[in-house]
């Protein structure tokens, strides 16, 4: 396990932090969950483009939202400290002049699916499986001064508001691509319609969410590993959001785009199969359409489900979406509703940021 209307708050949303989001025109979908710094940066970056392109941001003083679709969830754990440190120290986030006028499109109709069907007996074998296939892997080890490439393809449903008239509208699929250096504290982020066609950069004092260091130093006892996950999640986890949501989304949060070492992705599935109310589902699709079976939770409070999507066959990583399983009186949106999508179409390391897999350095 996303700040723009095709963004997640990949979601969870840091109550902090709220005051750094646009509220005019692109407001944010209610309930999104596993919110990755570097989207959050962008909408910043976004923002402060229209004033300057070229000076680096100073920290922006919140304000308070009072969008009636808006509620609290939870921020990632990794997200939240990562995003905090960033803010108190000012971010380097420069351009490569793109055309200030451009924006996501953002005019289709709501995304749906047909929900699949949930079964609570089935998550510990499925989750044991996929973490005999994390195990198993042949991935290269990177070296010191690479960078960790991720490709992926997204789109969101999200409630947009102009004055007062507020309608469901859903983002184009596009095309997002992320480069961390292995101590998460530089990277470059290109995303169509959120950034010029060169990216933006990504520097801070603290590590992105899901840096290969900070992963790689994690505990692999699964008990020890969910231990503190829940510890560290409950340091910024929103009262009004289930403590084991909020466990959930932080292990998605570090693996979506992220490439954590074989025994740590390993341990992180089987941390995940600890946790009250995880289940499998019989068949998910990315956003590139792939079918796949889930790992998935459901947050009560708003009736979203997140759901982990693997291959059938190899169990490798799929992608992640949210989908409203339930109607609450929180959530405004139609069961069957996806308001997050997303497919990892690549993950490679290569030896530099901005070099894609295969170019020579």
């Amino acid at each position: 396990m996303n700040a723009s209307p095709s963004h997640r708050p990949h979601p969870a949303e840091w109550t902090e932090t709220q005051g750094l989001l646009p509220s005019a025109e692109r407001d944010l979908p209610a309930g999104r969950h596993q919110f990755h710094k570097e989207q959050m940066m962008a909408r910043i970056h976004e923002d402060l483009r229209t004033s300057s392109r070229t000076s680096a941001t100073s920290p922006v003083a919140p304000v308070k939202r009072s969008n009636p679709f808006l509620r609290r969830t939870v921020l990632l754990p990794a997200a939240a400290f990562a995003l905090a440190g960033a803010v108190v120290g000012g971010l380097a986030l420069t351009g490569g002049g793109a055309d200030d006028g451009r924006t996501a499109l953002a005019t289709g109709p709501a995304l749906t699916t047909r929900i699949g069907v949930a079964d609570p007996e089935g998550a510990p074998q499925l989750l044991e499986r996929i973490s005999l296939a994390a195990a198993d892997t042949s991935a290269p080890t990177p070296r010191k001064g690479q960078y960790i490439y991720i490709a992926s393809k997204v789109a969101d449903t999200y409630i947009k508001t102009v004055g007062d008239k507020s309608e469901v509208v859903s983002d184009e699929l596009h095309s997002r691509q992320v480069w961390n250096s292995l101590d998460g504290r530089d990277g470059w982020l290109i995303e169509a319609g959120k950034t010029s066609d060169k990216g933006i950069t990504l520097k801070g004092d603290t590590p992105l969410t899901g840096a290969y260091n900070t992963l790689a130093g994690l505990p692999t006892d699964p008990d020890t590993l969910l231990r503190r996950i829940y510890r560290e999640s409950d340091a910024v986890r929103d009262p009004e959001v289930p403590r084991d949501q909020a466990a959930f989304v932080a292990i998605g949060d570090l693996l979506f785009e992220s490439y954590p070492p074989a025994e740590v992705g390993a341990a992180l599935y089987k941390a995940a199969a600890k946790i009250p109310g995880v289940v499998s589902v019989n068949d998910a699709v990315d956003a590139t359409g792939r079918h796949g079976v889930a790992i998935a939770r459901e947050n009560p409070v708003d009736g979203e489900r997140i759901e982990w999507i693997f291959d059938k066959k190899t169990l490798r990583f799929l992608g992640e979406r949210i989908v409203v399983v339930k109607a609450t009186a929180d959530n405004p949106l139609k069961v069957g509703t996806v308001t997050h999508t997303s497919a990892i179409t690549e993950r490679a390391v290569v030896d530099a940021d901005k070099q894609l897999p295969g170019q020579a350095s």
